[in-house]
């Protein structure tokens, strides 16, 4: 301890990051690989998305008295009053599942570019904080190249529920920050580097070869192209970080964007296709179509097959919009009740090929129709697989490239409930949808052109990647359920609910 408050640390700028490829590292996260000293937002995120609107109010209304507590009382009691408010009551597995599906991107959002440039380098990479080690641990490892992160434990009951409280040591801070350190490199075999950006690091910082502090000052988070992975995936439904004054703005405008989301949702519905688009720009929903698109079909003939990217459950809706008249379309999973107010005609696929395919052909028959042969949305500019059964069908294929702006929440969820979707996307203050009408494919490129399916659906995907600027995955809707949820993407029929209700209860009854 004494060591810790005497030595001095140079700033990180004066760190040489060459030669560090067989050294190890051992990082502080907040205000350290971070950008931002506070972790108000990973917190408030968790209590949002594992817990409850509540519980995110509750935490944002305490905020005020555990800064003060943080600086005048103790900063380890204030951790420990976040951890509180955040976690009691959460079941470990929906922790878990935010950490990993929401929290990534917002952290990848704010590492520090001067820090990245030194812990990059290192060979061995070792993250020690005071913030729970589940809320850390999956951004660090996947998209920091962290190979262990030695962080606070939460306690947890049987049941599998956090208590609020943490495990001795307690939260890690100053001197327990030092005792870890000690206790998972030995006396023998410390870090060569310890990095940090406050006066309680100094402790753990002293036991390194050699220690660099990150200055308070203010720069640019490192762009998210220059980490080792890319965010493809992520859930939840808030767009920005939520810094205290960011959640309170959002949660000010809540009410309003209810208000306005019922309008623009309920005034749409009756109205033919041509007068909504008059009807969007009154209610501040900002559609902009490039592109000639194709005149409907003349009587006796097929109608054309739009196959889009997906980005937004809406896309077939403002499609239509955009067109200005009546259009059909397929999605791979849609409620009941949306299907009921669509102002449009919305068919569920079964992911039963021959029944898929017989139910294309038949709307096709009836008219134009819709398709988002990627199966599910993503957010990032990024496109997934396209699914080549659309390509078998017919040969009148018109590609449209969507892309959406929202500035404060998210019209998409894999955790979440879908039904609200489409409220969230109009809960913004102004949504924009940006439609872009491509040629018409030739038939030479075209199935009846002699192409396979598979090479019709995935110049597709190019084209339209070339048009957004997107890059083309291979990634499919099931890994992304699998990724972000645990699941496979599908949506149980009611009997696979009950029994997975009735394994549930089984499972309560043996705890």
């Amino acid at each position: 301890m004494v060591m810790g408050a005497h030595r001095r640390f140079e700033p990180i700028a004066k760190c040489s990051s060459e030669g560090r490829s067989n050294q190890t590292v051992a990082a502080d996260l907040d205000g350290t690989l971070l950008v931002s000293r506070s972790a108000f937002p990973y917190f408030l995120l968790v209590a949002l998305e594992a817990g409850s609107l509540i519980r995110a109010l509750l935490l944002l209304a305490a905020c005020p008295f555990l800064y003060f507590a943080y600086l005048f009382i103790s900063e380890s009691f204030a951790i420990q009053c976040f951890i509180f408010i955040t976690f009691a009551g959460l079941k470990m597995r929906d922790i878990e599942l935010v950490s990993r599906s929401v929290l990534p991107k917002f952290y990848a959002e704010d590492v520090h570019p001067e820090t990245w440039r030194v812990f990059s380098a290192f060979g061995k990479r070792y993250i020690i904080t005071a913030n729970p080690r589940v809320m850390v641990e999956t951004f660090a490892k996947t998209f920091l190249g962290a190979d262990k992160v030695i962080g606070t434990e939460l306690d947890v009951t049987k049941s599998g529920r956090a208590t609020g409280f943490v495990k001795t040591p307690g939260v890690l801070v100053g001197e327990h920050k030092r005792n870890a350190i000690l206790k998972e490199f030995g006396s023998n075999n410390l870090p060569d580097l310890g990095l940090g950006d406050r006066e309680s690091d100094h402790d753990f910082m002293s036991l390194c070869k050699e220690g660099f502090m990150v200055p308070k000052t203010k720069c640019e988070p490192l762009p998210r192209n220059k980490l080792p992975s890319p965010i493809i995936f992520h859930d939840g439904r808030l767009v920005q970080r939520p810094t205290p004054l960011v959640a309170l703005l959002t949660f000010l405008w809540l009410p309003i964007g209810v208000i306005l989301s019922l309008l623009r949702v309920y005034t749409n519905i009756p109205l033919p296709e041509r007068i909504a688009r008059y009807n969007y720009k009154l209610l501040g929903i900002k559609l902009i179509v490039k592109g000639s698109p194709p005149p409907p079909p003349k009587k006796g003939q097929s109608g054309v097959l739009f196959v889009c990217n997906h980005r937004a459950v809406l896309d077939p809706v403002v499609t239509a919009v955009a067109l200005g008249r009546k259009i059909s379309c397929v999605t791979y999973s849609i409620s009941k009740f949306t299907e009921i107010i669509s102002p449009i005609k919305a068919v569920a696929l079964s992911r039963e090929r021959e029944k898929d395919a017989d139910n294309i052909k038949r709307l096709l028959e009836e008219g134009d129709l819709v398709i988002c042969p990627e199966g599910t949305t993503c957010r990032e500019p990024f496109l997934l697989r396209f699914s080549a059964l659309f390509a078998e069908l017919t040969d009148r294929i018109v590609p449209i490239a969507i892309n959406t702006k929202q500035s404060v929440f998210y019209g998409t969820t894999v955790r979440g409930h879908k039904l609200l979707d489409p409220y969230f996307v109009f809960m913004n203050p102004m949504p924009t949808y940006e439609i872009t009408f491509l040629n018409q494919l030739p038939t030479e490129l075209t199935v009846k052109g002699g192409k396979s399916a598979i090479e019709v659906a995935n110049y597709i995907q190019r084209v339209l990647g070339g048009t957004l600027g997107f890059e083309c995955t291979n990634l499919t809707r099931k890994d992304k359920y699998a990724m972000l949820a645990g699941t496979d993407g599908r949506v149980p029929a009611k009997k696979d609910k009950e029994k997975e209700m009735e394994k549930e209860k089984g499972k309560s009854l043996i705890n």
